[in-house]
């Protein structure tokens, strides 16, 4: 397995997180899709937020983020500050 965390904070993050909540279908129809994907998960914090995409190898993770990037710049009224990116292999996944 392979993560991603993308992390918004500053400039239009918070409006990225009102576009993951009012879309989520969306959101969820545009990840699902991609090859290997696993999970899915979106935290708010005050400033923003984190996502956090589980694919089963990096090139499935590497299409999610490029989808998400493609999501924001489609559907936010204006460009804020990319995500900073912290991925890798995932040691240990729990689900239930």
């Amino acid at each position: 397995m392979y993560a991603v965390v993308r992390s918004y904070s500053g400039q239009g993050a918070s409006e990225v997180f009102d576009l993951i909540e009012q879309k989520a279908k969306d959101v969820e129809s545009l990840l699902s899709g991609v090859p290997g994907f696993v999970s899915y998960t979106a935290v708010r914090r005050d400033d923003g937020g984190v996502t956090v995409t589980v694919c089963k190898d990096k090139a499935g993770t590497d299409e999610s983020t490029r989808r998400a990037a493609e999501f924001v710049k489609e559907n936010a009224s204006a460009p804020g500050n990319p995500p900073a990116i912290t991925e890798g292999d995932a040691v240990v996944q729990f689900s239930s």
